[in-house]
């Protein structure tokens, strides 16, 4: 019997090959037995699994790897990933937002906003260099004057799409349209922390937002930053995710750019905001390998056309997309645990922690701008450092 690859899995070859599950965002390394095997089975002639080893066979078939479907996503040429491996893109489709919050790090829009044309041309780009997840970010992605063409284009793309939204706009017509495998919201309190951040009444109208789509079907998750306002409020916010079976819950600390800049009050300082990152559940979207800091296979493309290490470097981009991914990827240097302060005091923590974030180590610490030092916020959440 002929067989293909579920349109739920793509193949990769990143420094392994691999089996890429996009909707459980799981990787599996593969022989190169199993690669051919499975090549095969994204072309139209299909494949036979005749004369397989059956434990191969078995595991295909239990993980619904195997379909009887034609496989109908576009098939790029698995030809081998750059070292390291480009394997999450945020794409900043635009820079437009319908909330004015008061810790964003984009500031005042500029009305920026990349074109479908791009934006098809960058999905390409990703694909040919086998990445697996890109998050459609803005200010608010749904602002994009294109976005629904944008959502028809989805589907076609062998990569997990994850939108992160305010999710004021959402309604359950465009839930049920959406073509992403998982939506994040932005939740950044209990009623009085959030409103405070967002606007009145953002609280109530995002959670409703988020338990439609969990009721329709859709993975949801949350991201989370600590702020002076919402400090009691953590126990709350996490019995509640737990209790909604949010997929995730990312905790972080606002970076003192954009709208935060003059907004002062809403920081917290390290010793008392560290503790709260051990707050948060679920997977993290931008792991490392061993032996790296932060951000190894992590690129992001901003609504002006700019390239940086993520979206925080807005500033300091490594170029423009029309000279393309691969180009301005292969510019980044990676930035290895053994070259922060961190390892020059042996910390114990190092390879758990790897150095925190890159751009709050550069930002807070008292030697600006050295994205080799420590991030204190996360030597407070390790207990590396303590308030004396």
């Amino acid at each position: 019997m002929k067989y293909y690859l579920s349109n739920s899995f793509a193949l990769k070859w990143l420094e392994e090959k691999s089996l890429y599950d996009l909707t459980k965002d799981e990787l599996y390394e593969l022989d190169d037995e199993a690669f051919e095997f499975l090549k095969n089975c994204i072309s139209q002639e299909g494949c036979y699994i005749e004369g397989l080893n059956p434990d191969f066979t078995d595991f295909c078939f239990k993980e619904q790897i195997l379909t009887k479907e034609p496989y109908r996503r576009k098939i790029p040429p698995l030809i081998k990933a750059p070292e390291p491996s480009l394997r999450y893109l945020e794409l900043q489709i635009t820079d437009k937002c319908n909330l004015k919050c008061k810790h964003c790090f984009v500031g005042n829009s500029q009305n920026n906003e990349l074109t479908i044309d791009i934006i098809k041309r960058i999905f390409d780009e990703f694909i040919q260099m086998q990445g697996l997840r890109v998050m459609i970010t803005g200010g608010e992605p749904l602002m994009h004057k294109e976005f629904e063409k944008l959502n028809s284009l989805l589907p076609e793309y062998p990569f997990r799409k994850i939108l992160f939204t305010n999710g004021i706009l959402l309604n359950q017509k465009i839930i049920e349209a959406l073509n992403v495998d998982e939506i994040q919201f932005s939740i950044d309190g209990m009623e009085k922390g959030h409103d405070t951040l967002r606007g009145k009444g953002t609280f109530s109208k995002v959670l409703k937002k988020l338990c439609k789509a969990k009721e329709l079907g859709i993975p949801v998750s949350v991201a989370t930053i600590v702020h002076s306002n919402n400090l009691d409020e953590f126990d709350k916010m996490e019995a509640l995710f737990k209790e909604i079976r949010v997929k995730d819950w990312t905790v972080d600390i606002p970076s003192p750019t954009g709208n935060l800049i003059n907004n002062p009050s809403l920081q917290v300082t390290p010793e008392i905001a560290g503790r709260y990152l051990n707050y948060g559940f679920g997977e993290n979207y931008h792991s490392s390998d061993e032996g790296f800091a932060c951000g190894l296979h992590l690129l992001s493309v901003l609504a002006n056309g700019a390239i940086a290490k993520c979206a925080f470097y807005c500033s300091s981009p490594l170029g423009y997309i029309y000279e393309g991914l691969r180009n301005v990827w292969q510019r980044l240097k990676p930035i290895k645990l053994d070259e922060l302060e961190c390892s020059n005091i042996s910390c114990p923590v190092i390879n758990s922690c790897r150095g925190g974030c890159r751009y709050r180590s550069a930002t807070y610490h008292v030697n600006n701008g050295d994205n080799y030092r420590k991030d204190i916020y996360k030597c407070f959440a390790y207990g590396i450092m303590k308030n004396e």
